[in-house]
């Protein structure tokens, strides 16, 4: 489990057969550097728990201790990578690649809120679509 530049312990460890997962606390003690990737962490831990894919590996919420060198976050890994689609968040599917957020920009959504302000009923609906 030590490497050169960091090690890491995981805590809480609890098999979750209902969602398909494995989840535990992550202690990642990197002494002197700056805290790894999260993909050098999901390859690290796919090493350590033998997972085939590093992709059905999710790592979130990572902070550090005050004063550096430990950092402690969530990891949740997945039987398969159906699983990790069916069961994770779609924000955390996003940061992994798997889906792309559809969004116009901060303008033109509030000016879309201002016309659909003037209509009534399902009119509205046709003001959101826009002019063709």
């Amino acid at each position: 489990m030590a490497d050169g530049a960091f090690t890491i312990r995981t805590r809480k460890f609890m098999s979750n057969r209902l969602l398909q997962r494995k989840q535990m606390v992550l202690d990642v003690i990197h002494p002197t550097k700056p805290c790894p990737s999260r993909a050098t962490l999901s390859s690290k831990l796919a090493s350590m728990f033998n997972v085939k894919d590093p992709g059905c590996i999710s790592i979130f919420g990572l902070k550090q201790t005050f004063g550096g060198g430990q950092t402690s976050g969530f990891v949740l890994i997945y039987d398969n990578i159906t699983a990790f689609k069916k069961f994770e968040p779609k924000y955390r599917l996003a940061r992994h690649g798997f889906t792309q957020e559809k969004r116009s920009g901060r303008k033109q959504r509030k000016e879309r809120k201002n016309r659909q302000k003037k209509v009534r009923g399902t009119k509205k609906a046709k003001v959101g679509a826009g002019k063709k």
